[in-house]
Parts: C-alpha cells; sequence; structure tokens
C-alpha cells in the first residue's frame, strides 16, 4: 500500500474546500490540517475532513507532520504563507494569482529553485483533455488571431471590488484566459489595456479591453466585465488557416459547428498530479510555479497597462 501523503492547507474559502474534497477523495492523501484567520470558517472546513484546524498558518506549520501545503488565499495574502512553508522545505500547490506584486511571485519562485521542491500553481484549464484536442487540430498551423474574453459578475467576497486586496479582474481572473493562450499561441510580446470610466471611485476596473501582440506574429485581443448579474461566457477563440476554434472550461467548439464536451475531470487531474510529484512519481504537472510565473507577468503588465494608460512592452529576456 501507498504511503499516505498528509497536506495541510492554508486557507479556508470555496477554492480550498474544493481542493480537500478532490484529495480526501484519493486514497493516498489526507488532510493533515487547514488553516485560517478566520477559525471557525478552517473548523467547518477541518471537520468535515477529520482534521485539525489553525487560526494561522504558522501554527499548521509548527504542528509539523506535513508532507506538503496547499497555499489557497486571497491574492493580497500571497507572501508569508509560500516563504514559511518553504522554510519547513515543503512542496507547495499555490492558487492563483501569485501574488499582487511581481517582487513576491519572484521570490518564491527563486525560493523554489534553490531548495528544488516540487510545486503547482491552480491553472487547471491546462488540465482540459478539449486542450489537447484543440492542439492537435491545429497541428502545425500557426493562430494567427486570438480573442480572449472574461464576461462575468462580482464574485461573492468582500475584497474583490478592492484593487490592493484583488489585483482587478485581469489578474484575478482573466488569468486563466491568458494561461491558454500562452499555450496555444505562444508568448505576448505587447499589451494594450484600455479601461472603461468607473462608476464608483476606487473599485477595481469593472469592464477593460486588451489588443495583445504575440512574439510569435499574432495578434489578440482580450475582453473583460465583472458588470453582469451572472457569468456570461470566459475562453479563449483562436483562428489558423482554414479553422476556427473556441475553447472554455466546458467545451470545444470546432469551425462554429462541432461541439466537445469536456471530460470534467480536470480539476481532479491538477491535484493528481501534483500528488504524484510529491510523491516522487513521474507527474505531468503542466503549471509548475515557475511557469505559472510567466503568466502571472503577463497579467501584471496588462494591469499596469491599464493604470499607466499606455502599453506595456514584456522582456522575455526576464523569462523565469
Amino acid at each position: 500500500m501507498s504511503p499516505i501523503t498528509r497536506i495541510g492547507i492554508i486557507g479556508a474559502g470555496n477554492v480550498a474546500a474544493r481542493h480537500a474534497d478532490v484529495l480526501s477523495g484519493f486514497p493516498d492523501v489526507s488532510i493533515a490540517g487547514v488553516a485560517d484567520p478566520d477559525l471557525r470558517r478552517a473548523q467547518a472546513l477541518a471537520a468535515k475532513h477529520g482534521s485539525p484546524a489553525f487560526e494561522s498558518h504558522a501554527g499548521l506549520l509548527e504542528a509539523g507532520g506535513l508532507d506538503a501545503a496547499y497555499v489557497c488565499v486571497p491574492p493580497f495574502a500571497h507572501g508569508t504563507p509560500e516563504e514559511d512553508a518553504l522554510s519547513c522545505d515543503l512542496p507547495l500547490f499555490v492558487e492563483k494569482p501569485l501574488s499582487l506584486d511581481l517582487a513576491t511571485a519572484e521570490r518564491i519562485a527563486a525560493d523554489l529553485d534553490r531548495r528544488g521542491l516540487p510545486s503547482a500553481v491552480g491553472h487547471h484549464w491546462r488540465y482540459l483533455d478539449i486542450l489537447y484536442q484543440a492542439r492537435d487540430l491545429l497541428g502545425d498551423r500557426p493562430v494567427r488571431l486570438a480573442l480572449g474574453y472574461w464576461l462575468d459578475k462580482v464574485p461573492p467576497v468582500g475584497w474583490w471590488l478592492k484593487p490592493d486586496m484583488s489585483g482587478g479582474q485581469l489578474v484575478e481572473q482573466a488569468v486563466h484566459v491568458l494561461d491558454l493562450a500562452r499555450v496555444l499561441v505562444g508568448e505576448v510580446s505587447m499589451v494594450h489595456a484600455v479601461p472603461a470610466d468607473n462608476s464608483t471611485a476606487g473599485e477595481v476596473d469593472r469592464a477593460t479591453a486588451a489588443v495583445l501582440r504575440f512574439a510569435g506574429g499574432a495578434a489578440g485581443t482580450l475582453a473583460a466585465t465583472s458588470l453582469l448579474v451572472r457569468k456570461h461566457r470566459a475562453g479563449l477563440e483562436v483562428h489558423a488557416e482554414g479553422i476556427t476554434l473556441e475553447l472554455g472550461e466546458e467545451r470545444l467548439l470546432i469551425d462554429g459547428e462541432t461541439v466537445i464536451e469536456a471530460d470534467g475531470q480536470a480539476k481532479t487531474r491538477v491535484d493528481r498530479t501534483f500528488v504524484d510529484a510529491v510523491q516522487g512519481r513521474e507527474a505531468d504537472v503542466r503549471a509548475p510555479y515557475q511557469e505559472a510565473l510567466r503568466t502571472h507577468r503577463l497579467a501584471l503588465a496588462l494591469a499596469r497597462s491599464a493604470i499607466e494608460r499606455k502599453p506595456v512592452t514584456l522582456d522575455q529576456r526576464l523569462e523565469h
């Protein structure tokens, strides 16, 4: 029988609960503890999985006995939990976005490199079975036009509309689409984001349109809004010679006619592959921290462009 991998979860929100449910379904994994500043929330999630609750991640780490840590905290809370877990030489699974700033994420990536520890980031769209069908359909044909979109409502968390807590929609939500674009189209060399005027001062941009120039020569756009009453759609449409593909979390649409539904297992695969890596097995981790950092740089460049009201060039020499 395989040894049990003991995982500590930092954060007890909805995403942490989803990971805990998936992980607890693996016969070789146990939830060893849950930490959250809201102790009642930590206790509720911990009780569901028969594990202790802690009011701080420091308490969870000091209790010891962990094989890996999941960091599922809001954007503004990243940094210290990862650094403290790494000081305990724990492999890290980090939910996106990586941080509000680039320096924090760069520091964590460098520490992971020094320690040679397994890592993964929650870009579960990379584990969509339909994504690799899309790549097969494109074959050697380069994408020449990419249209990304995240058209949605405001998530039901109090910090989301505050720029200094969420980083805005491009960083907190549309980063999934940007990551998908990097997989299907390639690296981005220039962005120019134009935000709409806000009706409420001090909020994150509620609507943004952006132009992207890909290093391989493709042109792209990204549209994002949180003004709706429900999620309308989120995904990426790509055009290459003789083919159009539209890909979202649930389906692949080919040439506007043929629909292939996703198998619904991406959120399980992203956790399973990380556990396999922690256990020293061959593991198809598609978004280790250093790879996710490239997408994070792109999202932050778009956010900067929206603030500065001018194009931003990405220096590919900085790619980690």
